[in-house]
């Protein structure tokens, strides 16, 4: 009966990409502005929650069974003398049980602009079960263009100013992450040849516990209503650590049997400044 609805659960196209997202778009933005006012502007280290070298690893699960194993990283990387980047890297793989019936091995690389917290280039390497493909962005954010390569075509699309991606919007939203429920923020994402519009509400501050222990986090509702992708409208739940770091420690997403949840298990010297209960 196990194997029957585990073949089912991963060849459901929409769960399959709900897997992807609740880890690779899951943003944690709590600000009280919104995209269109926000200015690129130039941001010192000390502001950014974020640090090259950190790396969180998170157990993606679903009806108790660990099905992915997913990794975000700050990694250094060279760039002009004027300009601070930084490379964002995020992978998914399965598990070796849920392999033997759907393989998943994702990786994402997006070049970050330290100082306007926008994507510059972005590569995501696609494996999931039979479907292998490699998708190529380079942003002209100046220019308000997206030069595309997917299935040996290229293309140039319009975007907003600002406009952020899978991964990189992220880190930009983590910066800018007031604890303030009823905030909310939206932005633009661009991802499969559209511009989709993500926003994110502040609900509440929350205690909950985990590999972590007992931390104060920020509960976030991210809205993604990217049509086809989501059941439930694409929403998913975020838990970021109430403090300097802004770490996700918790990420939920409900699809048609149960949820699907992320949990931090590695990484955690990133969030040892959150405040702990007893």
């Amino acid at each position: 009966m196990l194997t029957r609805i585990l073949v089912w659960f991963f060849r459901t196209p929409s769960v399959v990409k709900t897997c992807r997202y609740v880890v690779l778009v899951a943003v944690v933005a709590l600000s009280p502005y919104s995209a269109d006012s926000i200015e690129a502007e130039p941001l010192g280290e000390a502001k950014r929650p974020f640090r090259v070298g950190e790396r969180l690893t998170y157990e993606v699960t679903w009806l108790n069974l660990t099905a992915v194993i997913a990794v975000m990283e700050v990694a250094r990387m060279d760039g002009p003398k004027d300009q601070a980047v930084a490379k964002l890297v995020g992978t998914a793989q399965s598990t070796p049980m849920i392999t033997k019936f759907f393989p998943v091995d994702n990786r994402i690389e997006s070049e970050l602009d330290l100082d306007t917290l926008t994507p510059e280039h972005m590569t995501f390497r696609r494996r999931e079960g039979k479907k292998k493909e490699d998708i190529e962005y380079v942003f002209h954010q100046k220019e308000g263009m997206v030069t595309a390569v997917r299935g040996g075509m290229t293309e140039s699309l319009p975007i907003p100013s600002g406009t952020q991606d899978i991964i990189s919007c992220l880190y930009y939203t983590r910066t800018r992450l007031p604890p303030n429920p009823g905030a909310s923020l939206k932005m633009n994402v661009y991802h499969d040849k559209k511009n989709r519009p993500v926003e994110v509400r502040v609900e509440a501050i929350e205690t909950i516990e985990g590999a972590w222990g007992k931390a104060e986090t920020v509960r976030v509702l991210v809205i993604m209503p990217f049509h086809g992708l989501f059941m439930n409208q694409g929403n998913i739940r975020v838990w970021v650590t109430n403090d300097e770091r802004k770490t996700p420690v918790r990420m939920k997403a409900k699809v048609v049997l149960g949820s699907i949840v992320a949990d931090l298990v590695d990484g955690l010297a990133g969030i040892e400044s959150a405040k702990q209960v007893d």
